[in-house]
């Protein structure tokens, strides 16, 4: 009989999560900042595949392609922190139009420098560099708030179910701007997809723009902002922020795992472009699909979750996501056949999105509201903040010792030590 009623039931439940999966696209506000930023990250997708490919072509070097990952993500060691605190204290709309729009600006600069042939040699990297950087700081002061902002667009009610949607159409601007990049490179050249990013970036900061708060929430939001003679409290902000993790032993060791999966695995986007053309001998568009395959497992790793909705065992799917992000990694930099390290990349897009995500899920659930934005900045810096070390580090060990072994050894050390929290981390074990 208890059986019997289980099957009946089971298509409803199907049916209820289904039904639930995309209800915070049901607010106005959020469904146009949603659609904004899809298509925005589209563009940043598209210009991420021409300029690796750039960098190559220009100096043929992975090393070059290590500086150009650091530059690009090296401000968020210095401006995330102070991009969570600065969320909490200037209107977080209004900080988010002014750093795409500067973002717009820069990649519209590097788009006519490269059509107009000024950046075409090795010793013009530099400007792509510098570009990179702008753009770098502009996304490291805007990260914190557009995860605050989310809370402001739909409410304490709806925020689980927009973070995991947020999450999902990033994840599926992977798959569409690296394809769209291989369309660009075949029809409009290199350049084209610079234009195209710039292009983007209206659709965010059209639909910032256009959202509109009704007088409650924008009295409530004032009321949240402190004065400006309060910022010089920003230094005892962040001390405090620091001791509050330190005494939480789960949430360190949450922040732990990012930081390391992103230090160890995060290069094997930047040396991507060295596999597509020097072991597969694939052109721009062949790297455009390698990227796209990545990001379609980032994809399905994300919809899978919104689709589970609040499961048990969270935090050895934490564990196991890096476990299974490493193995991948491994999988992929000792393939020499391009089905099986397509296959190889789906996993390491579907496994560490698995792992960082519901990271951040227990993240949330473990800290109070009030040191929330400081956590929350500090969990960004543990992903973004690391990357651009691990790039640079990357980059030059690869100049000596090949990108396929030096994935190989981060792939070993995300397993290594993704075994060790297993082993000795009962605390994180038992988070549900």
């Amino acid at each position: 009989m208890i059986v019997e009623t289980t099957e009946v039931n089971r298509p409803k439940e199907i049916a209820k999560r289904r039904s639930q999966m995309f209800r915070a696209l049901g607010h106005r506000n959020y469904r146009l900042f949603w659609t904004g930023a899809f298509l925005s990250n589209i563009g940043t997708w598209m210009q991420a595949v021409a300029q690796g490919w750039l960098v190559l072509q220009l100096t043929d070097s992975p090393f070059w392609l290590g500086v150009d990952g650091f530059v690009a993500m090296a401000p968020g060691l210095v401006l995330t922190l102070a991009g969570g605190v600065f969320a909490d204290l200037v209107d977080r709309r209004r900080l988010l139009l002014y750093t795409q729009i500067v973002a717009c600006l820069s990649a519209l600069g590097l788009a006519i420098l490269i059509s107009t042939g000024v950046i075409h040699q090795a010793s013009d990297v530099w400007m792509i560099l510098a570009f990179s950087f702008v753009t770098g700081c502009c996304m490291s002061l805007a990260g914190p708030s557009y995860q605050a902002i989310t809370f402001d667009l739909v409410g304490r009610e709806d925020l689980a179910n927009a973070v995991a949607l947020n999450s999902t159409q990033f994840q599926l601007s992977r798959v569409v701007g690296p394809a769209l990049a291989g369309f660009g490179f075949k029809f409009f050249g290199l350049a084209g997809c610079f234009y195209a990013n710039s292009l983007s970036f209206v659709a965010v900061v059209a639909a910032l723009m256009m959202v509109r708060f009704d007088q409650q929430s924008a009295a409530r939001k004032a009321e949240q902002l402190r004065p400006l003679r309060d910022r010089r409290a920003l230094w005892q902000d962040l001390l405090e922020g620091f001791r509050y993790v330190r005494n939480r032993p789960r949430v360190f060791t949450l922040l732990l795992i990012s930081a390391f999966n992103s230090f160890f695995g995060a290069p094997y986007l930047t040396f991507v472009p060295i596999f597509a053309r020097d072991i597969f001998h694939l052109g721009a568009s062949g790297l455009a699909w390698m990227m796209g395959t990545a990001g379609a497992g980032a994809f399905c790793g994300a919809l899978f979750l919104a689709y589970l909705g609040d499961f048990k065992r969270k935090g050895w799917t934490v564990i196991c996501g890096a476990f299974a992000f490493g193995v991948s990694l491994i999988a992929f930099s000792l393939s020499t056949r391009l089905t099986l390290s397509l296959i190889f990349l789906f996993g390491v897009g579907f496994s560490i999105v698995t792992s960082v995500a519901v990271a951040n899920t227990l993240l949330q659930q473990l800290i109070t509201d009030r040191m929330r934005g400081r956590v929350m900045s500090m969990f960004i810096l543990s992903f973004v903040g690391t990357m651009p070390i691990g790039n640079l580090i990357a980059g030059v060990a690869s100049h000596r010792f090949g990108a396929p072994h030096i994935l190989t050894v981060g792939g070993c050390s995300v397993v290594l030590y993704a075994t060790f929290v297993a082993l000795t981390n009962r605390g994180l074990r038992e988070l549900h």
